[in-house]
């Protein structure tokens, strides 16, 4: 990392040196030419490190990856998916242009993201695999969230159905937990940034906004628009109470289908913002209603903490809007089948169905099939900091207790099959679809 973020920072540098030099245009023309000398050298002598290095990490080149489809556009660069040709793990390549990023001058957001989303490893989160360059791209591997954007999801329906916006809620919520005990703020919340996985499970994306501020207030002006909150609008300092205003906007969005705050003005929207005026449409249930006024809160130590919002009360639900769930989530069943679900599900035998039996339903019996929850409890138990990761010396430990004979061999070439940045873990999900995979050609 030191290598790359080196290589930023001589950018950063530079432009800083364009910007106080009255003569523009001189000083801009040989500063791209220190720049192009700058990169180089900078490449040349992180070559010359990675051939002196050992095999800890994984380096990385164009050379190791099949290049797929377009995925998509963005203002410094491209996104495609890409087969890594080793493991033949699909990953998706962020393609960015150094002179596009020295020339908007957001090389220090390149350098937050790399710092902040390389460390972070949840199941909620997209990966950051790892990076490299070249004399003119920057190139990051990320995790591939087949499903792409949630508001390519949202725009289609319009709205969602309130159970299933607290399923992605309850997802950005342990996201969010997982930053603010890395003292990590987003800053850029919205459902642009927020990808689905091949099960529709939330990846929360885009950390060019993020910052790391353990103790520290911050007073920079960032984020979209329509989630602002009220204390970044004002220029007032402000620390993780934002993350936590733009959960209260995106889960209002959810369910109504547009932001709080939205109109075509800019400066109404800060008046509406600051004042908060907003409607909430009586179609919304009480816990609904609940959940978003005590977030959206101009005051922001007043506004309910992460944990509080964990364990708010979730909406429940009962015959027929199991139907439309089950059926918005693709699956086809029969009048028996949903009785035989919801004797299932209903946990507290109170004829209805809590959002949080609900969950624990689709995930562990829809989603799962038996055996995958046996592997999956085998599992839980070597996953020492519960964020849905296992070490290879547990995975082999975890095997054994399970009576599964696989060689040492064979569990290498398994757990280095998703082991793609070389760090030693994986996800448990992905080494249980596997071995459920091998037992049903068994």
């Amino acid at each position: 990392m030191a290598n790359i973020l080196t290589d930023i920072n001589n950018i950063e540098q530079q432009q800083q040196q364009q910007n106080q030099n009255q003569n523009l245009r001189n000083e801009k023309n040989s500063s791209d030419d220190g720049d192009t000398k700058s990169i180089k050298s900078v490449d040349q002598d992180e070559q010359h490190q990675q051939s002196n290095n050992n095999d800890k990490m994984k380096q990385w080149t164009l050379n190791d990856f099949e290049i797929g489809r377009l995925l998509g556009k963005g203002k410094f660069g491209n996104v495609y998916s890409a087969r890594e040709k080793r493991s033949k793990y699909i990953v998706a390549l962020k393609i960015l242009f150094k002179s596009q990023l020295l020339h908007n001058n957001v090389t220090h957001q390149l350098r937050r993201e790399i710092e902040i989303q390389s460390h972070l490893k949840h199941p909620n989160i997209l990966r950051l695999f790892g990076y490299f360059h070249d004399d003119y791209r920057i190139y990051l591997i990320l995790e591939y969230a087949p499903k792409g954007e949630l508001y390519t999801l949202l725009t289609k329906m319009g709205k969602f159905p309130e159970i299933q916006a607290s399923m992605y809620i309850s997802q950005v919520i342990e996201a969010l937990n997982c930053l603010h005990q890395r003292n990590v703020i987003h800053r850029d919340l919205k459902p642009e940034n927020i990808l689905l996985g091949s099960n529709g499970q939330v990846k929360i994306a885009d950390f060019g906004w993020s910052v790391h501020a353990p103790s520290s207030r911050r007073e920079t002006m960032c984020g979209t628009l329509d989630y602002l909150p009220p204390e970044m609008i004002l220029q007032r300092p402000y620390n993780h109470y934002v993350d936590l205003w733009c959960l209260g906007v995106l889960a209002y969005e959810f369910i109504v289908g547009r932001p709080p705050f939205e109109t075509k003005n800019s400066f109404e929207t800060y008046r509406r913002i600051i004042t908060l005026s907003y409607d909430i449409p009586n179609h919304l249930s009480d816990e609904a209603k609940n959940f978003i006024q005590r977030l959206i809160v101009k005051e922001p130590v007043r506004r309910m903490s992460l944990a509080e919002a964990r364990h708010h009360r979730k909406k429940s639900f009962g015959y027929k809007e199991l139907g439309h769930i089950m059926k918005s989530y693709g699956m086809r069943t029969s009048d028996i089948e949903l009785q035989d679900m919801i004797s299932q599900m209903d946990l507290n035998v109170s004829g209805e169905i809590e959002f949080r039996e609900f969950y624990q339903f689709i995930t562990k019996k829809i989603k799962r099939q038996e055996a995958e929850e046996e592997l999956y409890e085998a599992f839980k138990l070597f996953d020492q900091e519960g964020n849905g990761f296992i070490a290879s010396k547990d995975l082999r430990e975890a095997l054994a207790n399970l009576g599964e004979k696989f060689s040492t061999g064979e569990i290498d070439e398994m757990f280095n099959e998703f082991n793609i940045d070389n760090d030693g873990e994986i996800f448990i999900d992905e080494i249980i679809t596997k071995l459920t995979k091998n037992t049903k050609k068994n």
